[in-house]
């Protein structure tokens, strides 16, 4: 009978097998390196005195809690505390400065800029872009066309009530749909809008009569786009002159616009972000540089 302990070693390596093998392949018996298992050691003692200065070990009514008696828990909700009391003094100087004043306080106007833009990120970006840059239908804030005004009590007045809403204090300034109410003919809203294209400086379509198309605007436009097509910021009548159109600057973007009204909603922030916080979001959103 062969002995079953007899020591093999591969021809190959010169090693000492360990008897096991696996489809002709056999394993060789190469110990671990010594630094590696003293690392090893290391770590285990490491974890057992850990387990006893900290807590670690869940029991059946709570836990161990080490002889250090640390608590990070305690620990995180301490600075949370800390960091929000000072946030709140902050806050609170915000609220009693006016936003003209916030700006010569160059303390008060970091806080400001930091916190605005935290919020602007949480609930402007999505509409406004993360820049601000706007999208179609959603304004850019970095340009210089603000429909109701781009000073910072403007701004303000804007976060606080929204465009609009059901606040009783929004802005409201809502376009006819003159195509779709049947206020205008196919035919006059071509006219009107190949007059406000020619004025902009748009390609026109050939043969239409913009006198006629001139007379339809002031029966109809001027009143809240004013006679030089230049807008009405207290009806919140954009500005047709401008470079930037809320809805596209195409002659048919125009026709759309006449047709079919587009009115966007502004959310009325009062009602969601405190004081503080909306201040702030009007000294970010002024420092884009668009407003006045």
């Amino acid at each position: 009978m062969a002995d079953s302990h007899k020591k093999e070693i591969d021809q190959i390596s010169g090693v000492e097998t360990t008897g096991h093998e696996w489809d002709g392949l056999k394993e060789l018996n190469n110990p671990l390196p010594r630094w590696w298992l003293y690392l090893f050691y290391v770590t285990i003692v490491w974890a057992v005195i850990y387990w006893v200065l900290y807590p670690a070990w869940p029991l059946v009514n709570g836990y161990t809690h080490g002889l250090l008696g640390s608590n990070q828990r305690e620990e995180a909700v301490a600075a949370y505390e800390k960091g929000i009391a000072e946030q709140s003094e902050f806050a609170d100087k915000i609220v009693a400065t006016s936003l003209e004043d916030i700006s010569k306080d160059q303390e008060l106007l970091q806080f400001a800029l930091a916190s605005g833009q935290a919020a602007f990120g949480d609930n402007c970006a999505p509409c406004h872009g993360t820049g601000g840059t706007g999208a179609e239908g959603y304004p850019n804030l970095q340009d210089d066309t603000w429909i109701w005004g781009g000073t910072l009590d403007d701004i303000h007045t804007t976060l606080l009530y929204g465009i609009r809403t059901d606040n009783d204090d929004t802005r409201v300034g809502d376009m006819p749909a003159f195509g779709r109410d049947e206020l205008l003919s196919r035919d006059e809203i071509n006219q009107v809008s190949n007059f406000v294209a020619s004025r902009a400086g748009l390609e026109t379509d050939e043969g239409v009569d913009l006198a006629a198309g001139q007379v339809l605007y002031e029966d109809n436009c001027a009143a809240c786009h004013g006679d030089n097509l230049e807008g009405i910021q207290e009806v919140g009548a954009p500005s047709l002159m401008s470079a930037n159109y809320l809805y596209g600057k195409t002659l048919a973007d125009i026709k759309e616009q006449v047709f079919n009204a587009r009115n966007g909603v502004m959310p009325a922030w009062n009602e969601r972000l405190d004081p503080a916080t909306i201040k702030s979001l009007t000294v970010y959103v002024h420092s884009f540089g668009g407003g006045q």
